[in-house]
C-alpha cells in the first residue's frame, strides 16, 4: 500500500507529463483570453448569454461538457465497477429528452424572450414567489449536489494520482476556476467548454484502449468481470464479522441495462419512467443547460447544438462505464473492498472505495506523458462542468433574487454582486463535502441522483403544465408551445417590476434593458493599473462617444424571438434527429 501511494504521487514528475500539462493550459489559458475579447463582458446581455450569437458546434460542445464532469468519470466508473452496465441508462435517457429540449422547450423560451427559468414562471403564472421559490430551489440543488460533487470527485482523482490531502485539492481547483469563471463571462465558457471536450473525448478513449488491451478486448470484460471479487471478506471488528456474500460478489445482472422491477438495483420501470421526468428537469428547464441554448445564434443552430450533444451522450458508456468495471477486474482488493478497515486505509473512507475505479486505472495503466494528458482530461472535466454552474447560479442570484433586493441596482453592480456570489457558493460547497464523502455507500452517482429524484419531479411537472396546458392559467401569447407562433399582444406580467426600476430583462419586444441610476457625481479617471484589472475581469465602462452595445443586442433579441427556420436546414436537423434516435433505440435494445 506505501509503495503504490509513492508511486501515484511522483507520476508527473518527468518531463513528457508536466509538458502536457502546461501545453494543457496554455491551450485553455489562449482560447479563454482570445473568447474574452470577442464579446462586452461589461453588460448583463454579453456576460450573461455570450451576446446571444454562438452557433450550433460550441452549443453542442458546450451543452456535453458542462454535462460531463469529473464527477462523471468518478461516479459513472465507480458505479459501473460496483453494479455493471445499468448506469449506463442515466445517459442513454438524455439522448431523448436533450431533443424535447430544442425541439418544444427552447422555442418557447425564445418566444417568450426570458433569460432564466424562473423569469419564464413568472411570466407564465404571474407570481412573485414562484420566481423566487425555483431560484432558491435551483440554487440548493447546484450546491449541494453539482458543485460539492464535482469538486469531491476531482480531489478524488487529484487525492489518487498525487496522494494530496482532500481538502487541498479542492482549494488548489477552485484557485484555477473561480479565475476562470469570474473572468470570461459565458462566451469565454462556451468556447473553452468546446477545447475541453476534445481534450476529454480524445484522453477518454486513449484510456479506454488500454484498459480493454490489459483486460483481453471487448469479451475478457464480459468473461472476467462477474469473477471480479475481492479475497478480502473477513473483519476484525467482531460487530461486523463474516461479509455476506452478496456485498462483494457482482450482481448476475450486471450486463443488462434494463432490470427487473422487483429486485433490481436499477429496476427499468424507474429507469425508464421516472428517470425521464427527472431528465426533464435536468435538460429542459435547469438554468445551467437552458442558459447555453438561450446564447445560440438562432432555433436551428439550437436543435443542430441538441443533435451533437445527444451523439456524444451515447459515449460515456464505452469511455466511463466499463473502464470502471475493467478496473474492478484488475484491481479487485481496492476497487472492491468491503471490510470496513480495509477500505479506510484504500481511500480514506469505510463504505467502499468504488469510486476510486478510474483514477486507479489512469495511475497503473498509463505511461508518461499520457498519465500527464489524463490528469488534464479530468481538470477540464471539472473547469467546464464548475465554470458552467458557477455562471449560471451568479445569473440566477443576480437577476431574480438581488434585483428584488436592490431594484435600481445598475450594470456594474449586478456584474460585481455576480462575482462575489461565485466565491459565497464554493465556500458553502467546500463545507459540504465530508457529507458527500460518507454518502450512499461511496457511490458517487447514486448521491446525485438520490437528491435530485427528491427535488427534480415537481419542477418537471410545474414546466411541463406551464409549457403544454394553456388552461393552468390565464393565456399569455407566445408563452406555451401551441401558441409559440401567436401574433396577438401579450400582456406583460412583469410591469409592475419594470415600474418599480429592476433591471429586469428582456422588458419588451426581447429588448435587453438596464437599470435606471441615479445620476453620480463625476469621478476622476482610473490609473492604468486600475484599468487593467477592471478590463480583466470584463467591468470597463462603455467609451460614451462610441455606439451603445444595447443596439446589437436588441437586434439579436428580435431575431431571436422570430422562430421560423429555414426549410432546407430544418430539414435536415429533423433528419438527423430521427436518425439519432434510430441509433439509440438500437443500443438500448442491444444492452436491455
Amino acid at each position: 500500500m506505501e509503495q503504490s501511494t509513492a508511486d501515484s504521487r511522483n507520476f508527473i514528475d518527468n518531463p513528457a507529463d508536466i509538458t502536457v500539462i502546461a501545453v494543457y493550459f496554455l491551450l485553455v489559458i489562449g482560447v479563454g483570453l482570445w473568447s474574452m475579447c470577442q464579446t462586452n463582458r461589461g453588460t448583463i446581455g454579453g456576460y450573461f448569454l455570450a451576446g446571444r450569437n454562438m452557433i450550433w458546434w460550441p452549443v453542442g460542445a458546450s451543452l456535453f461538457a458542462s454535462n460531463i464532469g469529473s464527477g462523471h468519470f468518478v461516479g459513472l466508473a465507480g458505479t459501473g465497477a460496483a453494479s455493471g452496465l445499468a448506469v449506463a441508462g442515466f445517459e442513454w435517457n438524455a439522448l431523448f429528452v436533450v431533443l424535447l429540449l430544442g425541439w418544444l422547450f427552447a422555442p418557447v423560451y425564445l418566444t417568450a424572450g426570458v433569460i432564466t427559468m424562473p423569469q419564464y414562471l413568472r411570466k407564465r403564472f404571474g407570481g412573485h414567489r414562484i420566481r423566487l421559490y425555483l431560484s432558491v430551489l435551483s440554487l440548493f440543488l447546484y450546491i449541494f449536489t453539482k458543485i460539492s460533487v464535482d469538486m469531491f470527485s476531482g480531489a478524488v482523482f487529484i487525492q489518487q494520482a498525487l496522494g494530496w490531502n482532500i481538502y487541498a485539492s479542492v482549494i488548489a481547483l477552485l484557485g484555477i476556476t473561480m479565475i476562470y469563471t469570474v473572468t470570461g463571462g459565458l462566451a469565454a465558457l462556451m468556447y473553452t467548454d468546446t477545447v475541453q471536450t476534445f481534450v476529454i473525448l480524445g484522453g477518454a478513449f486513449i484510456l479506454m484502449g488500454y484498459a480493454f488491451n490489459e483486460v483481453g478486448g471487448y469479451t475478457g470484460l464480459f468473461n472476467k468481470y462477474l469473477e471480479a471479487k475481492t479475497t478480502q471478506i473477513f473483519s476484525e471488528d467482531p460487530m461486523v464479522g463474516n461479509i455476506s456474500s452478496s456485498c462483494y460478489q457482482p450482481r448476475a445482472d450486471s450486463f443488462h441495462l434494463l432490470r427487473d422491477p422487483v429486485t433490481g438495483d436499477l429496476p427499468w420501470p424507474a429507469l425508464i419512467v421516472g428517470l425521464t421526468i427527472v431528465s426533464g428537469w435536468y435538460w429542459c428547464s435547469d438554468q445551467v443547460i437552458v442558459q447555453r441554448c438561450l446564447a445560440g445564434k438562432n432555433l436551428t443552430h439550437i436543435k443542430a447544438g441538441c443533435i451533437l450533444c445527444g451523439y456524444l451522450k451515447l459515449l460515456p458508456m464505452f469511455l466511463m462505464v466499463m473502464p470502471g468495471m475493467i478496473s474492478r477486474i484488475l484491481f479487485p482488493d481496492k476497487v472492491a473492498c468491503v471490510v470496513p478497515e480495509v477500505c479506510k486505509q484504500i481511500c480514506g473512507t469505510e463504505v467502499g472505495c468504488s469510486n476510486i475505479a478510474y483514477p486507479l486505472l489512469v495511475v497503473k495503466l498509463m505511461p508518461n506523458g499520457l498519465r500527464g494528458l489524463m490528469l488534464a482530461v479530468m481538470l477540464a472535466a471539472l473547469m467546464s462542468s464548475l465554470a458552467s454552474i458557477f455562471n449560471s447560479s451568479s445569473t440566477l442570484f443576480t437577476m431574480d433574487i438581488y434585483t428584488r433586493i436592490r431594484p435600481r441596482a445598475g450594470d456594474k453592480e449586478l456584474l460585481l454582486v455576480g462575482r462575489l456570489w461565485v466565491l459565497f457558493i464554493v465556500a458553502v460547497s467546500i463545507a459540504w463535502l465530508p457529507v458527500v464523502q460518507a454518502a450512499q455507500g461511496g457511490q458517487l452517482f447514486d448521491y446525485i441522483q438520490a437528491v435530485s429524484s427528491y427535488l427534480a419531479p415537481p419542477v418537471s411537472a410545474v414546466f411541463i403544465l406551464a409549457l403544454f396546458v394553456p388552461r393552468v392559467n390565464e393565456p399569455l401569447y407566445r408563452l406555451v408551445f401551441s401558441l409559440r407562433h401567436s401574433k396577438e399582444e401579450r400582456e406583460d406580467l412583469d410591469m409592475d417590476e419594470r415600474e418599480a426600476g429592476p433591471p429586469e430583462f428582456p422588458v419588451q419586444n426581447g429588448q435587453l434593458e438596464h437599470a435606471v441610476e441615479m445620476d453620480e457625481p463625476p469621478t476622476a479617471a482610473p490609473g492604468l493599473l486600475h484599468r487593467c484589472l477592471l478590463w480583466f475581469c470584463g467591468m470597463t465602462g462603455s467609451d460614451p462617444n462610441s455606439p451603445s452595445p444595447r443596439t446589437a443586442e436588441e437586434i439579436t433579441a428580435q431575431q431571436l424571438e422570430d422562430i421560423t427556420e429555414d426549410p432546407r436546414w430544418a430539414r435536415f436537423v429533423n433528419l438527423n434527429a430521427l436518425f439519432m434516435m434510430i441509433v439509440a433505440v438500437f443500443f438500448w435494445g442491444f444492452y436491455a
